[in-house]
């Protein structure tokens, strides 16, 4: 395996990545951005995304072929996301990810998205092994799982309702502020005071690890119409998300033992939460800027590490899953 070049193509949602990873290194890791295309709604909508995917994949695979100075007959192993995710961009993704390979004559990888986020996470300590617990935090997912062995995953909590970035992006709208919702709130929560509002931790004190989130964006709306200021609702309900996400999380390492936690996904980039991280005194591992959000370098990671493991490739007839449970996967 020593040498191979991997490519990884991302498209399980609106962003379109692709990205070239070769011995566990990101060479290139280009993602083409459709945040202005979907802000006038507010949210994804999938038909303009599937649209998109299909005009720039080719370009963006091209681009990242032509940056690394290799050509197509280089490439060892072609991988893409097959899910959970958004049907008609997975299936973008993952039918021209198979054409790729079946024309070039290599193995190809369906890669599951979130096994993806973690694996961008260990993009700077490739030789981290399990046991460990993953916390993954994106638009669509709030997970919380114990890892005893690569290919194992134990899911201990999830969200009963909304995901954390997808909370962000609702109270995000709620202000007035600009789509997506994380950089948008994270900004605005600066300049405001985060104990003004009397926002609360949701779950605290309930067992289990399970996550909530939709309630924090109801309250927000009632204190909007109560006439707190913005930034101080900003800031209330990024204080109360990061206490529910680190708190919970570091309560799962108590219990089970492990020290060593790995947090991915887009809302690992929020600097109050990587600091609520930190106070936590536990091994953290984040990913690197520019592996938080979907990118193609993470898929290609998870399948590098994956047939590196197995060796075995994936038949050209698999589906795209756009429910896909992370147990069911590797």
């Amino acid at each position: 395996m020593r040498g191979v070049l991997v490519l990884g193509i991302e498209t399980s949602c609106d962003d379109t990545g692709v990205g070239l990873v070769e011995d566990g290194r990101v060479r290139v890791n280009l993602v083409a951005s459709q945040t202005l295309l979907h802000a006038e709604y507010g949210g994804v909508v999938p038909e303009l995304a599937s649209r998109e995917h299909t005009t720039v994949l080719d370009r963006l695979v091209e681009r990242v072929l032509s940056e690394s100075g290799i050509r197509p007959h280089d490439l060892g192993l072609v991988a893409a996301t097959r899910g959970p995710g958004l049907v008609g961009p997975l299936l973008v993704g993952l039918g021209y990810a198979k054409g790729l390979a079946w024309s070039l004559g290599k193995p190809f990888l369906g890669v599951h998205h979130l096994e993806g986020h973690l694996h961008g996470a260990l993009a700077d300590a490739p030789d981290l092994d399990p046991p460990f617990l993953v916390l993954i935090a994106s638009g669509g997912h709030t997970h919380l799982y114990r890892v005893p062995a690569w290919g194992r995953y134990e899911l201990l909590g999830a969200t009963r309702d909304d995901a954390a970035g997808e909370a962000f992006d609702k109270v995000a709208r709620t202000l007035g502020l600009g789509y997506p919702g994380g950089p948008e709130i994270e900004r605005l929560a600066a300049a405001g005071d985060p104990h003004a509002v009397p926002f609360t931790v949701p779950m605290r004190g309930r067992a289990g690890y399970d996550f909530s989130f939709s309630g924090l964006k109801t309250a927000a709306v009632r204190f909007k119409e109560e006439g707190y200021a913005p930034a101080d609702i900003a800031a209330g309900f990024q204080r109360v998300a990061v206490a529910a996400l680190a708190g919970t999380l570091e309560r799962a390492a108590r219990a089970t033992g492990l020290r060593r936690v790995v947090v991915a996904g887009g809302v690992a980039a929020n600097r109050a939460l990587r600091q609520a991280l930190a106070a936590t005194g536990l091994e953290v591992h984040l990913p690197p800027p520019g592996l938080t959000s979907d990118n193609g370098a993470m898929i290609a990671l998870a399948a590098e590490r994956r047939w590196r493991r197995e060796g075995r490739p994936d038949p050209l007839s698999i589906p795209a899953e756009p429910h896909w449970p992370l147990g069911e996967a590797g």
